[in-house]
């Protein structure tokens, strides 16, 4: 089993969390994670570059002059590259770039990324932030008192004369954080969306390069609830065959 820490708006440790690796795959495959990776950054390629080629621009494609005889070197077109106003060779046309895998691989996938922060101690619980007004800074000050998960307790003690700057350097201050709600919150992505480097997502939205991106998970206690009934495999269910009416 692991666990994974527990803390209240001030930064205080509160408990611990038990996670069953079996409910997540039980293993990291790496392979299949870079794959829907790649799925992910290419869906999201925007691909409308568009140049002119030769067919595109403008003038005759009559040959400037004949081939032998005038004393210049051999010339076709003015439509040609080498031309100044002639079109892009190898032009290039909007593209999708977006493809599709198998949707059990990419279940499969989120549940390793998950495992993976789970593991590598880079998630951690909040209990009790619930803002209940689009205030930023609220949701910082929370950021910037809770220590990292990924150092020890004796990592984490300040010492005297110690900057400013390396203690802030032990908490989740100016750190790329994907927090994970329960459901949608409008007040919550408010609070959050002007901090650098923080995302804020439902579960039901988490994929495997979101989660992947960011550094640390940051999800609350009916967050990770929400989180386990997802990744849990649930049969499918088969609409009952009508009984059949004849005699």
């Amino acid at each position: 089993m692991l666990t994974v820490p527990v803390y209240n708006p001030a930064g205080e440790k509160v408990g611990e969390e038990s996670i069953d690796p079996a409910d997540f795959g039980g293993e990291v495959n790496k392979q299949l994670l870079h794959d829907v990776v790649v799925m992910h950054r290419a869906n999201r390629r925007v691909g409308t570059v568009n140049t002119r080629g030769r067919a595109d621009v403008a003038g005759s494609g009559k040959k400037l002059f004949r081939q032998k005889g005038t004393g210049n070197a051999r010339a076709g077109s003015k439509r040609t590259n080498k031309r100044v106003g002639g079109g892009v060779a190898f032009a290039r046309r909007n593209r999708d770039y977006s493809y599709a895998m198998p949707k059990k691989a990419v279940r499969a996938a989120i549940r390793m990324a998950l495992l993976s922060k789970f593991q590598d101690g880079q998630a951690l619980i909040i209990d009790g932030l619930a803002p209940t007004a689009p205030k930023t800074k609220q949701v910082a000050q929370v950021l910037r008192a809770i220590r990292r998960p990924d150092i020890t307790e004796a990592e984490a003690i300040i010492t005297d004369g110690e900057t400013k700057a390396k203690a802030r350097d032990r908490t989740l201050e100016d750190r790329t954080i994907l927090i994970g709600l329960p459901t949608h919150d409008p007040i919550f992505y408010q609070s959050a969306r002007n901090i650098e480097g923080v995302q804020v997502s439902p579960v039901a939205d988490f994929n495997t390069y979101d989660i992947l991106k960011q550094r640390y998970l940051l999800l609350t206690r009916e967050a990770l609830a929400a989180l386990k009934d997802r990744v849990k495999d649930k049969p499918v269910r088969r609409p009952a065959q009508a009984a059949s009416t004849e005699s």
